[in-house]
Order: C-alpha cells, then structure tokens, then sequence
C-alpha cells in the first residue's frame, strides 16, 4: 500500500484524530469540533477525517466516527443515505446534439427537483400524481415504514411516497458527464429528502433529551447520543436503516426515469453498460474495526474497501471520479464524498456574481441565474488537491466532467 497519507492532530480528547488534509484547507472551527467529537465516551479508536472536511452542525462533514453501542443521531444528520449513483451508457460525446438545453429540460421535466413550499400541493420538488413505478417501489418500503410509525407516530407526518424519486435541493444534483474517453455517464446526488430529515429531527430531539434525564455534560449538545439498551436506541437504528434503503430506492428512481428521458431526446437507440455505484454518504454502518464491533458513522465519507466503487464529485465547474478503494483500515476503509465547501452558502451569494457564475460553469448547460450563486465552484476546494491528499484510500477509475447539471 501507499505511504500513510495522514496527520495525527494534537488534541486532549479519549481518541486521536487522523486527518487527511495534506494540501487543503482545514477550518479552525472544524478542528474544535473534532475534539469534541474525540472526548466522547462511546468513541472507538480513532476519528478519521478525509480531505473534503468542513464545520456541520453535530459533527463534522468529512469525518468518520466509530462508535461501540451507541450511535450520535446528530453526526448521521438529517439527510439520511443522502448518497450518489452513477451509470455509464453505451453512448460516446460526437452522437450528443450540439446543444444539450433540450436534454437539459428533459432531466428538468423527468425528476421533481427543488422546493416552492413545504408539504403544500405546489411544491415543485414534489410529486403530485404519483407514477406506477414510484407506487410500486413505495409497496416495498411500506410495511416496515408503518411498523415504525407505530412506535413513533410524529414521523408518519411527513414526505413520503410523494418524495420518492425526486432530488430535493442544496448541493444534490442531476448530471450528465463524458469521461475520459468521451463515453457518456448519468450521475446524480440525492438522499432520504422529507421523511428522512423528520427521521433524523425526531430523533436529534429523543437523544437531547435523553442526556438531559441522565443530566450528562457535553461539550456540545448535538452530540446528543443513544445507547444500547437504552429506550430509543434500537428504534433509532431501525428508523435510519429503512431510510438509508429509501435514499438509495430514491436514487434508483430517479436514475431509471432520467435514462427514459435521454432515450426520448436522442434518434439513436443506447444501453447502460455499467452500473458504477449507488452508494450512501450520510449514513451509519455496522462493521468491525480494531477489534470491535462498532456502529460506524460517515457524515459525508464514501466506504472504501479495497476493491468497492465510488464515486467522488467535484463542483458543478470541476471534475468527478469514480473509484476504487484501496482498503486502507486507518480510515475505516473511508474516502471523502465530495469537493467540500469552503465559504457558506450565504458568503458565497454575497461574494460572487451571475456573471462569475457564468465563467465558472462555462461548457456545462446549467441554470446561470442568482438562484445558483451558492453553489458556484469557487464555494468548494480544490477537486485535484483533494483527490491528492487521499491517493493512499482510493484509486482512480474513470474522470468524469459534466456537461448537463440540473441543481435542486
């Protein structure tokens, strides 16, 4: 294997924190919440934090916490299984017409993206006639849905079958990209979207409580956790694996309807010769690890085992990857999911204009209106230095580089 590519962080907590930041930025407030993080009990071995790592709310994005019988339902979040798929298609760049505006509104017209209001009927990033395949899929995911409700009947208030298959807002994304011998891929970026984010608050607030009956400290209460044994613990668990397997039934929608759409744009008949990955980011897993068996959370991590595929985005300006993991156990066999932002959404609104939104996604068919400003790729490092500080966790398969992006 490759020379270990980490730095240990000094730091007074229970565990050491190893970070694979070598040539990117890593925010102060990011490393305090880290050592939050490593003074917690329930913590097992080590943090391992990828090269994407940013401040999030409850833990880190881009770190990987293992945990031995309890689980933090602040550092799985809200977005629960929020993940990437990715296919590669039979096409090449030269049978794509000119101008992709037209594939573009079709993506647009395929998958439910965005918001215009809550629960509401109007609400752009909703279904509002539910399609066979949707119904079908939702059968599937139903009984095990209502099992939960029964014990905890304020999650059933929330957006179910009418979110299934749609992409929601933020950072996901739906795009089409030529890699590096021009072959055409579909890749998108979704998750659990309404019932998942009522799953996770629901269960944000139990764990608040929880340590508030216990009268527990914390050096942060969104570090809230449930332990084994405890009232909520294995209810928690089964409520973020049913969500985990929406987000990636969602992503399988959406992916299904998205090549249905390319087949009515193009005279030219194509397949889908590999499916890369349908990987989750935000989510937690059993594994064992140094000896232990452990709930492991990856806010914002891919799992990386040698040999498994993922897929690595970069901005909506930059290029993607699709992976291989090398298996590297100091990680937790772990790689980043991503680019990682390095302004805020409303920073980077006030910094940059439609104008240097234009020039950043210049070649992409995308929307280049203010609503966008916030994810512009100057929000985000450095793609290439972060694929460099990770090169000993995953190997490079396919570059991809988009030319049709539909943002939430």
């Amino acid at each position: 294997m490759t020379k270990q590519n980490y730095n240990i962080i000094a730091q007074a907590g229970r565990v050491p924190i190893k970070a694979w930041t070598k040539g990117v930025p890593f925010e102060e407030q990011a490393q305090q919440q880290l050592h939050n993080i490593a003074a917690m009990p329930l913590v097992h071995s080590h943090i391992a934090v990828m090269p994407d790592v940013h401040l999030g709310k409850g833990a880190t994005i881009g770190s990987v916490i293992p945990s031995v019988n309890a689980v933090i339902p602040a550092a799985v979040g809200v977005d629960i299984g929020c993940g990437m798929v990715a296919t590669k298609t039979s096409l090449t760049a030269s049978q794509l017409p000119d101008n992709l505006l037209g594939i573009r509104h079709a993506f647009e017209a395929a998958v439910p993206h965005g918001r215009t209001g809550g629960r509401s009927r109007t609400d752009r990033g909703a279904w509002h006639n539910i399609p066979e395949v949707v119904a079908s899929e939702w059968l599937k995911l139903q009984a095990r849905f209502e099992r939960i409700c029964e014990k905890h009947p304020a999650i059933r208030k929330s957006n179910t079958v009418n979110h299934l298959g749609t992409m929601g807002t933020g950072n996901h994304f739906l795009e089409l990209c030529l890699d590096e011998n021009d072959a055409v891929w579909i890749m998108l970026h979704s998750g659990s979207r309404g019932v998942g984010n009522r799953i996770g608050s629901y269960f944000i607030e139990l764990a608040r409580k929880e340590m508030q009956r216990h009268q527990l400290n914390l050096p942060d209460m969104d570090l809230a956790y449930l332990e084994a044994g405890s009232d909520y613990f294995d209810d928690y668990v089964e409520a973020v694996e049913w969500a985990q397997d929406f987000a990636a039934k969602n992503r399988e929608i959406m992916m299904f309807n998205a090549i249905v759409a390319l087949r009515k744009m193009l005279p030219i008949a194509f397949s889908t010769t590999e499916l890369a990955v349908n990987c989750h980011h935000n989510y937690i897993s059993r594994e064992h690890h140094f000896g232990k068996d452990c709930f492991v959370t990856r806010k914002g991590a891919v799992r990386a085992e040698k040999g498994e595929m993922g897929i690595i985005p970069g901005s909506m300006g930059a290029r993607s990857f699709i992976v291989r993991g090398l298996g590297n156990p100091e990680s937790f066999n772990s790689c980043s999911h991503g680019a990682g932002r390095v302004m805020s959404r409303t920073q980077a609104k006030k910094i940059y204009s439609i104008t240097d939104h234009i020039t950043a996604t210049e070649g992409v068919e995308c929307r280049k209106d203010a609503s966008v400003i916030d994810e512009i790729p100057h929000a985000y490092k450095d793609i290439d230095k972060v694929m460099a500080a990770q090169k000993d966790l995953v190997e490079v398969v396919h570059t991809l580089k988009q030319i049709v992006c539909v943002k939430g």
